[in-house]
C-alpha cells in the first residue's frame, strides 16, 4: 500500500487488533486517491475511523464521490475535517441541501466548497445559511466570490466584525439593487483573508486600540438585539423605504 514503516507501526499500535478490516479501511481510503501519509495523520487524529465497519466506509467514499470529492479532492478535505468519515451521514445531507437549496450554488460550486473549505462540514446547517446570507444580503458578496475568497471558512464573528467596523468608518457599503456602491469596497480578501494587524493598516486605517473597544461594542449591542434572520432584516428595511 506504500505505507512507511513508522507508519506501519503507528497504525498497530492504534488498532492492534484489527486484523483484515484495517487493511480494507485503509484500501478504502487509497482508493478516493489519498496519498499514504495522510491517511496516517487523519487516523492519529481520529483513530476511531479505523473502527468504522467496511461497508460504511464504502458508503461514504460512494457519496464522496458523487459529491465530486474523489479523484485525490478528498486529500485536503480529510486533512482539515477527518470527521467526514464518522459524522452522521443526515448531517452531511442537511449541510449539502443547504448549499444547493437555499444558498443556490450550483453542484459544482457545492463541491468546489466543501474541497477550498472544508470547515463548513464541522458548522451547523442553520449557522452556514445564515453566514452566506450575510455575505450575500449584507455585504453584496455573490455565488461566485464566495467561492473565489474561500469566504464560508472564515468565523461569522471575524466576518460581522470586520465588515461592520469598515461599514462604520465609512469604507465599505452593500451595494443597491444594481450592485451598486458610491464608494469602492475593499477587495474580500483583503477583508477577511489577512491578519488583524494588517486589516486594521492597510484597509481600516486604525488602531487596535480603537477595534477593541468596537469589538466590545458590537458584542453588546449583539446579545441586545432580537433574534431574526437576515432576509427578514432586509425586508423591513425595504419596507421602512418604501414608507
Amino acid at each position: 500500500m506504500g505505507f512507511r514503516e513508522a507508519g506501519v507501526r503507528q497504525l498497530l499500535r492504534l488498532q492492534p487488533d484489527a486484523g483484515p478490516r484495517l487493511l480494507d479501511v485503509l484500501a478504502e481510503l487509497l482508493l478516493l486517491g489519498l496519498r499514504p501519509e495522510p491517511v496516517c495523520a487523519a487516523v492519529r487524529r481520529r483513530p476511531c475511523l479505523l473502527e468504522l465497519p467496511v461497508a460504511r466506509v464504502r458508503q461514504r467514499c460512494a457519496y464522496l464521490r458523487r459529491l465530486g470529492l474523489g479523484e485525490g479532492k478528498l486529500e485536503r478535505v480529510l486533512r482539515c475535517c477527518p470527521e467526514v468519515f464518522t459524522m452522521r451521514q443526515q448531517h452531511l445531507e442537511r449541510l449539502v441541501g443547504v448549499l444547493r437549496d437555499k444558498c443556490l450554488f450550483t453542484a459544482q460550486q457545492v463541491a468546489e466548497i466543501l474541497y477550498r473549505c472544508p470547515q463548513v462540514l464541522q458548522e451547523g446547517p442553520d449557522e452556514l445559511e445564515y453566514k452566506f446570507q450575510y455575505g450575500y444580503f449584507r455585504m453584496g458578496v455573490k455565488h461566485v466570490d464566495v467561492v473565489r475568497t474561500e469566504f464560508l471558512r472564515h468565523p461569522i464573528t471575524r466576518i460581522r466584525q470586520r465588515h461592520t467596523f469598515l461599514e462604520r468608518l465609512g469604507r465599505y457599503q452593500t451595494p443597491d439593487k444594481k450592485g451598486q456602491t458610491q464608494i469602492p469596497n475593499p477587495l474580500l480578501r483583503s477583508v477577511l483573508g489577512v491578519p488583524e494587524a494588517e486589516f486594521l493598516s492597510r484597509i481600516a486605517c486604525s488602531s487596535p486600540e480603537e477595534f477593541e473597544v468596537f469589538k466590545k461594542l458590537l458584542a453588546r449591542e449583539e446579545e441586545e438585539k432580537p433574534v431574526c434572520g437576515l432576509v427578514e432584516e432586509q425586508e423591513e428595511e425595504e419596507e421602512q423605504e418604501q414608507q
